[in-house]
């Protein structure tokens, strides 16, 4: 069986996707501690509850017209691709290796869904203290209530549980010999030379920017209905 250092180095992560994962990455982060320290904190982690909702819609559109590997199309796996993939019974142009796996692909389904829910409590919150979220004037008081509630409790800690899973996966597949961080800093696997690269030159990057633009710009227009 050929080594992966025998392989030349594929485009597989476009700078797009690369970006988006490290900055979601640091704001989550950011997230989670100013929601512990409270207080003047929250009004940094309203913002940045803001930035991850400009983030995730962003990453939506990229699903659909970003580069190869990006591309929502690239690891959406049928059930029965993913039975095979569980009983280890790979085939020619699976590819699993490659973009993400169907369980690297459920992952990253159930992090944005689960981040667009988070988000979207967020901004209909209402702590019965000092912060409401910016949409809270167009909910009834009781469900702003109950979307804090849900917000701080259950699904605070399922995105807690899911970020775990997703580093001890990364942790696994090191320890398999299989290294997903570089890869997400390179933008490179070592693949075979028969394996298409992704769109990553200035065309996609612009195309980029400018998804990114209007992703921004529809976040501060929602921000600015709660003032």
């Amino acid at each position: 069986m050929t080594s992966d250092v025998e392989h030349p180095p594929v485009r597989v992560w476009d700078l797009p996707t690369r970006a988006f994962h490290w900055v979601l990455a640091i704001c989550v982060i950011a997230l989670v501690v100013t929601a512990k320290v409270g207080g003047n904190a929250m009004v940094w982690h309203m913002r940045l509850g803001l930035v991850v909702l400009a983030l995730l819609v962003f990453r939506v559109v990229w699903g659909l017209v970003g580069g190869r590997w990006s591309r929502f199309a690239s690891f959406i796996y049928a059930p029965g691709t993913v039975l095979r993939y569980l009983r280890g019974d790979h085939r020619p142009g699976d590819h699993f290796e490659v973009g993400h796996s169907p369980l690297g692909a459920f992952s990253v389904f159930a992090l944005i869904a689960l981040l667009l829910v988070q988000v979207g409590t967020g901004l209909i919150s209402d702590d019965e203290i000092a912060t409401t979220g910016p949409l809270n004037r167009f909910v009834a008081s009781a469900t702003g209530i109950a979307a804090t509630g849900w917000h701080k409790g259950y699904g605070q800690w399922i995105l807690l549980g899911l970020v775990a899973l997703h580093i001890v996966a990364i942790v696994v597949y090191k320890l398999r010999g299989k290294n997903l961080v570089t890869p997400m800093i390179t933008g490179d696997k070592p693949l075979p030379a028969d394996v298409p690269a992704t769109q990553d030159g200035l065309a996609n990057r612009g195309l980029a920017a400018v998804v990114l633009a209007a992703c921004a710009a529809l976040v501060v227009w929602i921000a600015r209905q709660g003032a």
